[in-house]
């Protein structure tokens, strides 16, 4: 494996990780946005608010992380990209920034007006930002970014059926991942909400499905180079993991399995990011090789270094971010000698 290939795979797990955690973070802000009324939603909020309230930053830092990628390793391809697609990938970062101000400003507001003000940037953005970034991917994976700058049309790039498959995918996802998430999380914190999330992970998962077989049909259509790598050698056994692994997360949430389901729902989807990526490999622009977009050697194996020592430093205090945020109530810290 090449050095660009690796700083490559690096960037995509990367984009994995924020799919799967950031996705299910925008989740919970569409459920937010269809929880009820003030007084009826209320307990399905407060669920979500505690959810996601110690780890919605960090799940933003894999994003960040892909970007500064991105732009180190392949700048040619950050540069087409950026200069393309500058509507949504603004909209999506406008939207981020409102999604944050309206996540904390409603927690310390004390009037039932601005509460409802900030809860309503909170959910909405929540829907816009993914389907943004979903719309931006669609743009790519069809080919609709020339290299160079602002080679491609500004709205035809992610205004097209590709993308709005995907941008609608991109909003499935995030609902289905924050409900199934949600499943574990009420089982051990509310209850009495179990059963709502779990209806709401089986008809969003069914849904989702519904529509990624949809969406194959518009590739086909739209991109017929795109949707023919998709049908062969490892990208389509990585899509026929994800249907497989999308069928046992509904059996598992048949059978109220919601630790298991986790496991299930992330690699359903991660199946499909890791298909598109090799059906597009080595082409992240057309005509364009992934070798020849990378930056220099010397680049390279910088950012592959400086990724390893940010690794060591950084993972072991996500992990225990994850881990407190996990815990179980009245478990008692592990330095406490209990």
């Amino acid at each position: 494996m090449s050095a660009a290939d690796a700083l490559l795979t690096l960037l995509w797990f990367a984009m994995t990780a924020y799919v799967l955690l950031g996705g299910a973070d925008f989740g919970g802000g569409f459920w937010d946005l269809f929880a009820g009324g003030t007084r009826r939603g209320a307990p399905q909020r407060s669920l979500i608010e505690h959810s996601i309230g110690p780890v919605w930053e960090a799940n933003h830092v894999w994003l960040i992380f892909a970007v500064v990628l991105l732009w180190t390793g392949f700048p040619s391809v950050f540069a087409a990209v950026s200069s393309t697609l500058y509507i949504p990938l603004t909209g999506a970062a406008l939207g981020i920034i409102g999604r944050g101000a309206g996540f904390a400003f409603r927690k310390v507001s004390t009037t039932l007006a601005r509460r409802r003000m900030y809860g309503a940037v909170f959910a909405f953005s929540s829907v816009t930002t993914p389907f943004c970034l979903g719309a931006a991917a669609g743009g790519i994976a069809t080919g609709r970014v020339p290299p160079g700058l602002a080679e491609g049309d500004p709205f035809t790039s992610w205004l097209n059926p590709v993308s709005a498959v995907t941008g609608l995918l991109a909003v499935g996802v995030g609902a289905y991942l924050a409900a199934v998430f949600l499943t574990r999380d009420a089982q051990r914190h509310a209850p009495e909400l179990v059963d709502a999330f779990r209806r709401r992970a089986m008809a969003a998962g069914v849904a989702v499905g519904a529509l990624a077989v949809a969406g194959l049909a518009v590739v086909a259509a739209d991109a017929p180079g795109l949707a023919e790598r998709l049908r062969s050698g490892s990208a389509a056994a990585l899509v026929i993991l994800s249907v497989i692994a999308g069928v046992a997360s509904l059996l598992l949430l048949h059978l109220r399995r919601y630790l298991a389901v986790r496991f299930t729902a992330a690699a359903a989807t991660g199946g499909v990011l890791w298909a598109w990526g090799l059906a597009q490999h080595p082409w992240p622009l057309p005509g364009v090789t992934v070798d020849e977009a990378a930056a220099v050697p010397a680049v390279l194996h910088a950012a592959l270094g400086t990724s390893l020592v940010g690794a060591l430093l950084l993972a072991p205090s996500l992990a225990w971010l994850f881990y407190l945020s996990q815990r179980d109530p009245g478990e008692p810290h592990a330095d406490t000698g209990a």
